[in-house]
């Protein structure tokens, strides 16, 4: 049977409130990650986030903790070339990971973030949840599906945001996330819901929390 992928629902007052509270303590970038020895310790909770090169992660990830500048956004694809963990409260990590696909970078620099990326998702003891980026003016490309199929390979769960829902109209939106909804039906590590967001207007950000602060 296959599985029916949906809209996540706006989170009810209490979740939102636990998710709200999640990133209103403290939040801190606490290191960037070139290698698996330098892993922080497996000791807490975490989710990630990965995406292709510029598909709006860093902005995600300032939109989602309330700090402008804590992850580095850039106009440059590729210009995360680490795995950077940031601390919420004492006991979580959210994670962003570098960008695959298209990344302007030597081949070889590209070859090492990418096993650098697989050894991550593979061995990761307290990752909970992975949050596959796509942006919405495109819906999900082979690249994304490459990360997909790599992710159901570790049996790790991953949900799927769309990201700068606000730059396109309604029609070519549900177009791409039926294209979306298509590509993760092939994919039984997916979760059944999909977020909409835009980082610029803050569509979706408190559902987003709130999806967190339950797993954590």
């Amino acid at each position: 049977m296959q599985m029916q992928f949906t809209l996540a629902d706006e989170p009810d007052q209490f979740s939102a409130e636990k998710g709200r509270l999640l990133f209103a303590g403290n939040v801190d970038f606490l290191k960037g990650v070139v290698a698996m020895n330098g892993l922080p310790p497996a000791d807490r909770m975490e989710v990630c986030f990965a995406g292709r090169s510029n598909v709006g992660k860093s902005s995600l990830i300032n939109a989602l903790t309330g700090r402008k500048n804590l992850a580095r956004a850039s106009n440059t694809p590729g210009r995360t070339q680490e795995i950077n963990f940031f601390t919420v409260g004492d006991d979580n990590y959210i994670v962003d990971l570098p960008g695959y696909g298209f990344a302007n970078a030597p081949l070889a620099v590209v070859a090492k973030w990418q096993e650098l990326l697989k050894q991550y998702l593979s061995g990761r003891q307290t990752l909970r949840r992975v949050f596959v980026l796509i942006d919405a003016r495109h819906g999900a490309k082979k690249v994304d599906e490459e990360i997909m199929t790599l992710l159901d390979k570790s049996a790790v769960t991953f949900q799927v945001v769309m990201t700068k829902t606000d730059k396109i109209g309604q029609k070519q939106l549900a177009e791409s996330l039926e294209i979306t909804k298509a590509a993760l039906a092939r994919h039984p590590a997916a979760f059944p819901e999909i977020v909409m967001t835009s980082s610029e207007k803050g569509d979706g950000i408190s559902t987003l929390r709130a999806i967190i602060a339950n797993i954590a």
